[in-house]
């Protein structure tokens, strides 16, 4: 029987199924929401939608098959950094969509990988400009505390960090003013606030703390206050300075939750001191330096050495307020996971020093540098004589003097040498900065300028190259300004002051080729130390900070005028 199979017959058939099976095999049928890439002999041919395609065999072939549809990923939680320093650990979710398969397929190696990196880059720098819920005590209102870094008072920090927020298009979600004392300066800063549309809470003085637990955990205690309203799994809370209501708050919104049947943890991220590295490391001294006011003091965590057997630094309120607020999470919670303050949040800056050496001269210096600003807060009466000798004394433990200041003595030292060259000169104010290239330049008060705009001026002529005895400002710009601050404007002071001059500079770079090139070299003056023989004006002073330079004043006020702005 086989013998009567006609071969020919046999062979156009397997042919024929060989093609339908290759033509089959080539239908390529979309399914909505995807979207194939084909290339062509290994270039890029097309992008098939949804619906019935027919590839070319041998010639064409798929080589993505991509989802048009929303995508969630979940990603590993991200170390990062807030404006003050904190170090968290934020779990990432993103929802994204492709909208272009081609880019997708071609643009980069491997997408994903490239999603996660630009999302923990994006979320760092937001982080990086964020901090949230703002809390601030009634007392820091009424008496009107400053806060060093950018001399502004705490109630206008706040509202400086809300800016913040906004430039990155974050919303605050409230104030809450902890302590809350019925004074025209507290109700006017909250009204401020709500006539803004920023929603404000008032909490106040928590009854029975810190002792009476069962009070404190109680409609009498945190009860007593509002229920601060979210609409984040995760809230941050932060204040101005120390003692600004931040625990009080959280610890007393757990309270709140709990009753609502919310189940939720607290954490406290410290910025300092380094819980995993030395006591006395100038690092830690620094932040007891810092907080010579509060009297903040460094200690070795007994509670973390009990548990764990391990050393670890925290400071006295922590460690003081600990027992305290173990007892009362347990009492809201039934249980504690806390074994040590410690335990409630710590930050991982002692594993990133790379240097040792550089961080402690950093360290060194900042603690000669709080020093100089206490005997001036001291001289201006913000700080008490207590505060003033524990600076003196935390500057002395790592032996350091004033002078250890590169820019303190050659400011003296003209100062001096020009009081001794004429009476004319017996009041005459020194400004020393140090260049970034290490060498010292210095600028005098006089009848046109202070000192710190001709050290400026100095400063930037030595960057641009522009010799000494060439004008970048003009006299007669000089004394038109002059004229008017004492005919028009009434001053009794008609020289310049800082920010004047930088704006007469500004001006003189539209005609004067040489302003032009020191204008362009301020920037420069960004991270340099200088110091002056006497107190700036806060105005001087903020322009200064403003610029990033880092100044420091003797505690000298360059007028007998009782009113000094």
């Amino acid at each position: 029987m086989f013998g009567d199979i006609n071969i020919g017959t046999v062979a156009l058939a397997i042919l024929v199924v060989l093609i339908l099976i290759l033509i089959v095999s080539n239908i390529q049928i979309v399914q909505q929401s995807k979207a194939y890439v084909v290339e062509r002999l290994g270039a890029f041919h097309a992008v098939w939608g949804a619906g019935l395609h027919l590839k070319v065999p041998f010639i064409e072939r798929v080589v993505k098959k991509v989802s048009l549809k929303e995508q969630v990923a979940d990603f590993d939680p991200q170390p990062v950094i807030t404006k003050d320093n904190v170090t968290m650990q934020i779990d990432t979710v993103i929802y994204f969509q492709i909208t272009d398969p081609k880019l997708y397929t071609y643009g980069v190696e491997y997408p994903m990988n490239a999603i996660e990196n630009l999302t923990a880059t994006t979320l760092r720098n937001i982080i990086g400009e964020l901090e949230l819920d703002q809390c601030l005590t009634s007392r820091d209102i009424i008496n009107s505390k400053t806060r060093q870094d950018f001399g502004i008072t705490y109630d206008l920090e706040v509202l400086r960090l809300i800016d913040i927020f906004r430039k990155h298009n974050l919303k605050i979600n409230s104030v809450v003013v902890t302590r809350y004392e019925d004074a025209p300066a507290v109700n006017m800063f909250i009204n401020k606030l709500e006539r803004r549309d920023i929603k404000t809470y008032k909490h106040f003085f928590t009854k029975g703390y810190p002792t009476d637990v069962e009070t404190i955990v109680s409609e009498e205690g945190y009860g007593a206050n509002p229920y601060i309203e979210v609409t984040k799994p995760l809230v941050v809370v932060t204040g101005p300075g120390g003692g600004s209501g931040k625990l009080a708050t959280c610890l007393s919104q757990l309270y709140h939750e709990y009753k609502r049947g919310t189940k939720v943890r607290y954490a406290k991220f410290e910025t300092f001191p380094i819980w995993n590295i030395p006591l006395k490391h100038p690092v830690n001294i620094a932040y007891e330096a810092a907080t010579a006011d509060l009297k903040d003091v460094n200690m070795i965590d007994s509670y973390h050495l009990e548990a764990y057997g391990e050393m670890a630094v925290n400071y006295n309120r922590d460690l003081e307020v600990f027992p305290v607020v173990k007892r009362i999470i347990e009492k809201i919670t039934g249980e504690s996971e806390y074994q040590s303050p410690t335990d409630m949040g710590v930050n991982r800056v002692g594993f990133c020093i790379t240097d040792d050496d550089v961080v402690k001269e950093a360290s060194v210096q900042e603690i000669i540098r709080r020093f100089m600003i206490a005997k001036c807060d001291y001289k201006k009466g913000k700080i008490t004589e207590d505060a003033l000798e524990r600076s003196e004394l935390l500057m002395k433990e790592v032996g350091a003097s004033e002078e250890d200041r590169k820019v303190v003595i050659p400011a003296r030292e003209y100062a001096e040498a020009k009081r001794n060259l004429d009476k004319k000169y017996l009041n005459v104010v020194v400004m020393a900065i140090e260049m970034p290239d290490g060498s010292i330049v210095t600028g005098r008060s006089s009848r046109r300028m202070v000192a710190a705009g001709a050290a400026l001026l100095n400063a930037v002529k030595k960057i641009a190259g522009i010799p000494d005895d060439l004008y970048v400002i003009a006299p007669n710009v000089f004394n038109s300004i002059q004229q008017l601050k004492g005919e028009i404007l009434h001053h009794d002071r008609t020289s310049l002051n800082v920010e004047e001059i930088l704006t007469a500079l500004s001006i003189s770079a539209e005609t004067n080729s040489c302003a032009d090139k020191a204008v362009k070299m301020l920037e420069k003056l960004n991270g340099c130390r200088a110091h002056c023989t006497a107190i700036l004006s806060e105005r001087d002073e903020q322009t200064l900070r403003n610029m990033g330079v880092d100044v420091t004043c003797d505690p000298e006020y360059l007028t007998t005028n009782l009113y000094f702005a």
